[in-house]
C-alpha cells in the first residue's frame, strides 16, 4: 500500500520517524517533503503534494504533520476527493476511517509527543476499512459539492 507523507518544519522530525516505521511495517512510504529542517517554512506545500497524490493514487492514503494539524488539514481538504481527519488518538483514526472514509491522517507535532501512540494511530488509521453504508456514502458524496474546483 502506497502511504505518501510530508510535514513542515515542526513535524519534520516525525515525519523521518514515520517514514521508517511505516517502511519497517510493509508500507510503500513515499516522502513528499519537506526534505530538510528549514524553521519557519510552510505547511502548505507538503498538505498540497500529498493531497495531489492521493487523489491521482486510488487506494492510497496521506499522513501529513504539522504544529497543530488544523493547517495540513485545512489545506489537504480543499482538494476534491480527499477527506483528511485530524486524529489524536486510536480511536478517533478508527472513527474517521469506518464513519468517513478518510484518505489522509493529519497529526498534530505538539500535541503528538510519544511516538509509541502516533505509531498506533497511523497503524489503525490504515489497518481500518471503511463500512459502507448507504448513508455513510451519500455523506461523503456530499462532500465534494461545491461550486468551484481547483
Amino acid at each position: 500500500m502506497d502511504v505518501y507523507i510530508g510535514a513542515d518544519y515542526r513535524g519534520f522530525e516525525k515525519k523521518n520517524h514515520l517514514v521508517q516505521f511505516l517502511k519497517a511495517n510493509g508500507f510503500n512510504a513515499i516522502d513528499k517533503g519537506t526534505y530538510e529542517y528549514h524553521e519557519g517554512d510552510d505547511f502548505n506545500d507538503p498538505a498540497i503534494a500529498v493531497a495531489k497524490e492521493v487523489r491521482e493514487n486510488l487506494g492510497s492514503f496521506g499522513i501529513l504533520i504539522c504544529d497543530s494539524a488544523h493547517g495540513v488539514t485545512a489545506q489537504a481538504n480543499r482538494f476534491k476527493g480527499i477527506r483528511a481527519a485530524h486524529c489524536h488518538c486510536a480511536e478517533s483514526a478508527q472513527l474517521a476511517r469506518e464513519h468517513d472514509d478518510a484518505n489522509v491522517l493529519c497529526l498534530s507535532a505538539h500535541f503528538m509527543t510519544n511516538d509509541e501512540e502516533m505509531e498506533n494511530i497511523v497503524r489503525t488509521f490504515l489497518q481500518t476499512n471503511f463500512e459502507s453504508f448507504e448513508r455513510r456514502i451519500r455523506r461523503i458524496n456530499r462532500l465534494d459539492e461545491r461550486e468551484d474546483y481547483d
